[in-house]
């Protein structure tokens, strides 16, 4: 744990010190503190931590420290103009929004994303608003997990293409999809038919509610690669039986990253009256989305990935037309007033409101940049980093159809061990990447990466593929 600031009467000398595994020590005294003492120290206002004048500021103004690096990223973005002009240079000053340092690579947006400056300084502004407790409302509490929060709800539905309404703030994709598959009306037998792709956090739910009250799961294997589009809808048609009840799969798979043709499989879901539903993890700020267009019945999905949000920021849609049809399995006031929509599934009890502030800011920041252009950048990059893998020997597990990827391109690159490779990437080179036993490799492109980069991970893969005397 990293050094923390002594303030006056919290670590003084006839302080008592807390030894426990939570205890932190204060700088540079060296005393230890407990929680609550440490709680003072963050509550502070963020503008003194800023403002360079103080004791306390100076201490956090060291070389690397989270404020000092918010205060020397751009105020501003890059000037529209830069990128008609010279791209690379356009996506390289974005580059400077995020912490991450100089000389780390970072190939695993799949997993979770660096939330930029601009998302940083709107969760600190957050904390700094609400914990001054001096709302003008004396109902209002910073905490309040009872509010519509349209305010963040209204900028994320138009972001998405759905009615606010119809939209509901809650923690993460794992968050929502157990709030789908522990909600749906379903008799023991009943079958719900995903793919073989399915991250943990949506197939876990379905487990549960198979293990506890006899629903069925039934799963269609996907090939790696996935040929077209017309593979996907056909395995999935053929799969349907009588007692179908719903289509869950995943948007973009966390396996290899394919870009499941969403439309079509909702489509195929409705013409059967089946219900659909989508986890949408990796979709929101990776590439554009209009949920009314893709026709789903419900969809979840993460923006701490590809958007760059909050951690703990995500959402649950449900077309209003289903709203009714889903059961909150989390209940609190307002839990059997239809009237609310799909607020009432974003009732939980005490919230962390400044998430949202830097999920609004995320959102803020995406439009500026323009999805367009994100999702452009994010194609480019990938099929770059695809093809020069693919000229080294590796096998390509995603599609062949440009369509059916975006900013993920997974490989099998046997006999070489994965794990082994991702530690000393890391560890000699602070080269970050993620995969799977035994050889496959999962590489995300964020907008933010450079070419550079890319060929600095290439170089660094054929010397990881010569240690290991691999021709």
């Amino acid at each position: 744990m990293a050094d923390i600031p002594a303030l006056g009467g919290i670590a003084s000398e006839d302080a008592r010190p807390y030894i426990g595994p939570t205890a932190l020590r204060c700088f540079p005294s060296g005393r230890n503190m407990t929680p609550s003492q440490c709680q003072e120290v963050f509550l502070l206002d963020r503008r003194s931590f800023l403002s360079g004048t103080s004791g306390l500021a100076a201490a956090l103004a060291l070389p690397g420290r989270l404020f000092a690096q918010l205060q020397s990223a751009p105020a501003a973005l890059p000037d529209s103009a830069l990128y008609s002009r010279d791209q690379d240079a356009y996506w390289a000053e974005l580059r400077k929004q995020f912490l991450i340092p100089s000389d780390e690579v970072y190939l695993n947006n799949g997993t979770v994303g660096s939330s930029p400056a601009p998302v940083l300084r709107a969760i600190f502004d957050g904390y700094t608003q609400t914990e001054k407790m001096d709302q003008a409302d004396p109902e209002d509490y910073p905490i309040w997990g009872y509010a519509a929060w349209n305010q963040f709800r209204d900028p994320l539905a138009a972001f998405v293409g759905c009615k606010r309404d119809e939209i509901a703030l809650v923690r993460n994709a794992t968050e929502a999809n157990s709030y789908i598959a522990n909600g749906i009306e379903m008799n023991p037998g009943d079958e719900v038919l995903m793919t073989d792709q399915e991250h943990p956090g949506g197939l876990q739910p379905w487990r549960l509610r198979a293990k506890r009250y006899g629903v069925v799961i039934k799963t269609v294997t996907l090939p790696k690669p996935v040929k077209d589009a017309s593979q996907v809808l056909n395995l999935f048609n053929d799969a349907i039986t009588p007692r179908t009840r719903v289509i869950f799969f995943s948007h973009i798979t966390t396996v290899t990253g394919v870009v499941l043709p969403a439309k079509e499989l909702c489509t195929l879901a409705r013409s059967k009256n089946i219900l659909s539903a989508v986890d949408g993890a990796h979709v929101t700020g990776m590439m554009r989305l209009n949920l009314h267009d893709v026709g789903c019945d419900m969809y979840s999905s993460s923006p701490h990935k590809w958007l760059q949000a909050t951690k703990g920021s995500g959402f649950l849609y449900v077309r209003d037309e289903v709203i009714d049809r889903l059961w909150n399995t989390i209940a609190t006031e307002g839990w059997d007033e239809p009237e609310l929509r799909a607020e009432r599934f974003q009732r939980i009890g005490s919230s962390n409101v400044p998430a949202l502030w830097g999920l609004l800011a995320a959102i803020k920041l995406a439009n500026e940049i323009g999805m367009e252009r994100i999702e452009r950048r994010h194609r480019e990059l990938c099929d770059y980093i695809l093809a020069q893998m693919i000229k080294r020997g590796a096998e390509s597990w995603t599609s062949p159809d440009p369509a059916l990827r975006c900013a993920i391109a997974t490989v099998n690159v046997p006999p070489l061990p994965r794990m082994e490779m991702e530690n000393w990437m890391w560890r000699t080179h602070k080269i970050r990447i993620r995969g799977g036993e035994p050889s496959k490799l999962r590489l995300s492109t964020p907008y933010y990466l450079q070419k550079k980069d890319i060929d600095r991970f290439l170089e660094t893969f054929d010397e990881f593929k010569k240690k290991k005397s691999i021709a």
